[in-house]
């Protein structure tokens, strides 16, 4: 009779895990199946909105601000969005595992591309054209917090040609006008320039990182300088935004370049920032920053350090403005 019993309570206690895992692998897939279709109640976004994804109560919705405040949210949900030239980028859940992937969207918010992505979402942007469209995930880890703790694999597609790189690790690097050849390189935060082929990156290895200047047809990059992470290029293409930290023990705030003069500005208000920041125009930048009790704002900055950055948006990330 025991031992009846005690099978009995081995086999509820399989039976009750199996339905355990079943139904946690059933809500992902449930949650990828109900993934709308971008078509579907997606926002139309004109001159001078700013789109972002709404994140509170964890919808994660792509969400569009008109300049009086006014908010419209979408049917489409996103861990990373942008959009420039037409073109958007949704970087999202795609099925177990859980599984993400990369929707790029046409001007009519038809999906034209859907690309598998081999990590947890980090970085999306589109060139100003919306001919290239770029990406970077996490393959493991899940924070840029300590260099070498983390693997990401950075990406773009030709909206043109339909070619899809997965990872730019192939490039040829030159860091101080030294060939780079090491195991442990890594690429994130890509940007591209109003050309669609000169970048901005972030390159890592024994535990440095590096800003990096790349060209996509070439398939190179060369250092522009140390301790610049997530770059972003100016809509002029004159200065790069990134947050920087010279050691370990100090917190990331956002810093622009002058490539003309090569002349680094740290902009107050920024300390702690940890995201891409995204110019909303010439003069303004806007970033993600978790304050008062870890809640999610988005922060808009003026580039030339004149003012410290305000709180512009609460449960908020990913801002990108309509043009």
């Amino acid at each position: 009779m025991k031992t009846w019993v005690s099978g009995h309570r081995v086999l509820v206690g399989v039976v009750a895990i199996v339905l355990l895992v079943l139904g946690g692998g059933g809500y992902v897939a449930w949650t990828a199946v109900q993934q709308p279709a971008v078509s579907q109640n997606a926002p139309k976004p004109v001159a001078g909105d700013i789109m972002f994804i709404d994140v509170s109560g964890g919808q994660d919705r792509v969400t569009t601000r008109t300049p009086d405040g006014k908010r419209t949210t979408s049917a489409l949900r996103c861990q990373r969005f942008y959009r420039a030239g037409g073109t958007s980028v949704c970087l999202r859940l795609a099925g177990p595992g859980p599984t993400y992937e990369a929707a790029v969207m046409a001007s009519d918010n038809t999906v034209i591309k859907t690309i598998s992505l081999p990590g947890i979402p980090s970085r999306a942007r589109v060139s100003a054209s919306g001919n290239i469209v770029s990406w970077t995930s996490f393959v493991t880890g899940d924070s840029y917090a300590v260099p070498g703790g983390f693997s990401t694999r950075t990406g773009f597609f030709d909206v043109r040609t339909g070619e899809v790189t997965e990872s730019i690790e192939h490039f040829e690097a030159t860091v101080r006008n030294r060939p780079l050849k090491a195991a442990d390189v890594n690429f994130w935060g890509i940007t591209v320039g109003a050309d669609d082929n000169t970048f901005y990156a972030t390159l890592a290895s024994a535990g440095l990182n590096w800003l990096v200047k790349g060209d996509l047809k070439a398939k190179t990059v060369q250092s522009v300088r140390q301790n610049a992470e997530c770059p972003s290029l100016s809509p002029d293409g004159t200065r790069v935004a990134y947050k920087k930290r010279p050691t370990l023990l100090d917190k990331w705030s956002l810093t622009v370049l002058d490539l003309r003069t090569n002349q680094e500005t740290e902009l107050p208000g920024t300390s702690g920032i940890d995201d891409q920041a995204a110019w909303i125009d010439d003069q303004t930048l806007a970033f993600g920053m978790a304050k008062n009790e870890n809640k999610a704002t988005l922060f808009f900055v003026p580039a030339d350090a004149s003012a410290p950055a305000r709180p512009e948006i609460d449960n908020a990330a990913s801002p990108v403005s309509v043009k």
